[in-house]
């Protein structure tokens, strides 16, 4: 399965659908095991990201990265990470919607070959598209929605919560729930 991740990488990052690849230092493809149980899926890569070549490596991934570790989940052990598109949006602003279309594909292979059952959908822009187009992470986060034979959970993007620390006990609460499902699946 790592080989045709790999092959799928590399199909990747000839891509030229939409714009954003002329932009692009590096391709984010994704990072993890590919047979984690739980997938995180973020927006898109910031300038960090676009440097490294690794998704949430930034400030906000360092962030990530604490959150998972209260829970026990790691990149490198157990879960795998990606965003909706795989090239950085100059400034940082959001994916539009046909840029997000155009990188879908790539992250529906990328589901199909890891075949998660849970994907965990950090900020608006992945929830609204991969769980319900009217979706709201301050009304909603936490919630496990089933897809098919997935589950799916919106909260709060880690960079959300640098601006707005309030909101960090919210998600805290999320982690713990995304503990809970692990348990019991």
């Amino acid at each position: 399965m790592e080989h045709d991740l790999a092959a799928l990488e590399r199909a990747c990052g000839q891509c030229e659908q939409c714009p954003l690849c002329t932009g692009r230092t590096n391709l984010v493809f994704g990072t993890g095991v590919p047979d984690a149980k739980i997938m995180f899926v973020g927006e898109g890569p910031g300038m960090q990201e676009d440097l490294q070549g690794k998704p949430f490596v930034g400030k906000s991934g360092q962030l990530l990265d604490q959150y998972l570790s209260l829970i026990d989940l790691d990149r490198e052990k157990n879960i795998y990470i990606a965003n909706m598109v795989k090239c950085r949006p100059p400034q940082n602003r959001d994916p539009k919607p046909e840029e997000t279309e155009a990188c879908l594909p790539w992250l529906r292979s990328q589901v199909k070959l890891i075949r998660p059952q849970l994907i965990v959908c950090l900020g608006r822009i992945a929830a609204q598209r991969l769980i319900s187009p009217d979706f709201r992470v301050t009304k909603q986060h936490g919630e496990m929605i089933a897809k098919g034979q997935m589950t799916f959970m919106g909260t709060f993007h880690p960079a959300a919560l640098l601006r707005n620390p309030a909101q960090k006990a919210d998600a805290l609460a999320d982690f713990q729930k995304i503990r809970a499902w692990m348990r019991e699946h």
